[in-house]
């Protein structure tokens, strides 16, 4: 039978879903960088709960289907890419055989014999679009129920892009949280949580706090804080020399990236945040950067590591309290930027399910803080 084609294509959700349970629908999300899917060489992902087979074909493109085989549910991932006559190429099953164009459809099932009456044609996986930009790999996920089968979920707008990624990264770093992907996010863009989780001669302190003013402005499907010069309460951007300035944008479903300009020389960190399942979540980061101080990358990208790593610290201790699905209290201006995320989801969610287009509910402020 057809993997899901019977159903019925299932609408978006009209209605908000609480803070940390679900995700977004009608997206694009960071799956890997691209030189990890190896012509031929199939990879097993799991991501927003769903096992996806990511792979590429030997002409170079990227595909992406369901990792089950619909007779007896063994991972397609652990068979093998295989030729077609006349052309064109289809995932093998380990198990009996069964082989699957890379769009999802069945190619062939070698058990069959003549005169049987099974029409393979309606025979399907799940296909995902996926897609290459700056030299990392997207998934589309659709809020039709069919993710991107035929008749319905195909995307309406590429992968997102972001100045200055150009080339490959000099920096990457990833770790699992074991928390959703909201918690996840709020903790990312938290502005006063520094002094407290990444206290460090190099970093900041509780003694050494300021009073911060930034600006904010609405931006692609998210918001951004508008350029402004560096903390000098933080060492490490002393590496760079001169007057660092930075800009640092959110956009949905969960990228955050800062831009720092130092003279001619740029740098971009770009987190990715994935989820995985319900209770955990992938950041990847990544850095770019024409400054000759990546030439000491050996140095920089331990202190990388380890603000990544202070904040998983800390997500497991939230889990502690999280557990008991306590209320949370959001204050003004320290956690606005949480409550836009949560607005912007809702709004997301609203207008996909409306068929309108999605109204940035962000408006230009300055907020204040404490860090």
């Amino acid at each position: 039978m057809p993997d899901d084609a019977s159903k019925p294509a299932a609408k978006a959700r009209t209605a908000p879903m609480k803070f940390g349970e679900g995700w977004l629908r009608d997206c694009w999300y960071f799956a890997c960088q691209s030189h990890e899917l190896r012509p031929g060489k199939l990879q097993r992902f799991e991501l927003l709960g769903e096992p996806v087979l990511l792979g590429r074909r030997r002409d170079g493109a990227v595909y992406a289907i369901k990792d089950i085989c619909p007779h007896r549910a063994a991972p397609l991932s652990a068979g093998k890419l295989v030729p077609e006559e006349g052309g064109g190429e289809s995932v093998e099953c380990p198990y009996h055989g069964w082989r699957f164009g890379t769009d999802g459809g069945c190619a062939a099932i070698p058990s069959l014999v003549e005169g049987q009456d099974l029409d393979i044609t309606r025979v399907r996986v799940r296909r995902y679009p996926a897609a290459e930009s700056q030299g990392m790999v997207f998934v589309w996920f659709s809020s039709d129920a069919r993710f991107g089968m035929d008749g319905g979920g195909e995307p309406d707008s590429p992968p997102p892009v972001f100045p200055g990624a150009v080339g490959k990264p000099a920096i990457v770093d990833h770790m699992d949280f074991d928390t959703h992907m909201d918690h996840a996010i709020v903790g990312l863009m938290d502005p006063t949580h520094a002094p407290y989780v990444h206290a460090a001669w190099w970093a900041r302190s509780a003694k050494r706090m300021k009073d911060k003013a930034k600006v904010f402005e609405p931006a692609e499907q998210g918001f951004v804080m508008t350029r402004h010069a560096t903390s000098s309460a933080n060492r490490i951007y002393a590496i760079l020399g001169g007057q660092p300035q930075t800009e640092i944008t959110f956009r949905l479903p969960g990228y955050r990236w800062e831009h720092i300009q130092v003279g001619r020389f740029q740098m971009l960190a770009l987190t990715c945040l994935t989820p995985i399942t319900e209770t955990k979540t992938r950041l990847t980061q990544l850095m770019w950067s024409d400054h000759p101080a990546m030439m000491l990358r050996w140095l920089i990208a331990p202190f990388m590591r380890a603000f990544i790593h202070q904040d998983g610290d800390m997500v497991n201790l939230q889990n502690m309290g999280l557990k008991y699905d306590p209320s949370l209290l959001w204050i003004d201006d320290a956690d606005t930027q949480a409550k836009w995320y949560q607005q912007l989801k809702r709004e997301w969610a609203a207008s996909r399910a409306e068929g309108r287009p999605f109204v940035n509910p962000v408006k230009p402020v300055t907020l204040r803080w404490i860090s």
